[in-house]
């Protein structure tokens, strides 16, 4: 436990972003999970309206950080493989 008062601070500070870090990547995963099942089913018109949704996704995760823009790349890249 820290005994510094900064550290404290700083330990709060870190379990807020790790929750909001968790909750964005956890979206990303439910959404690529959605095109995917959509893609299994070869409904073309939800199939490019969940692409479009897991893109803007992951583009967004990539913008704050919480994914590194080649990760960001790679998930992309097989998911229009999939379209």
């Amino acid at each position: 436990m820290a005994n510094i008062k900064s550290s404290e601070k700083d330990i709060r500070r870190i379990e807020i972003r790790r929750r909001r870090n968790q909750a964005i990547k956890s979206e990303v995963r439910t959404h690529i999970r959605r095109f995917r099942e959509a893609a299994a089913t070869e409904d073309e018109a939800s199939k490019t309206r969940l692409y479009r949704v897991a893109q803007r996704a992951i583009d967004r995760a990539v913008s704050k950080g919480v994914l590194k823009a080649n990760t960001g790349a790679r998930y992309k890249s097989r998911l229009a493989a999939l379209v």
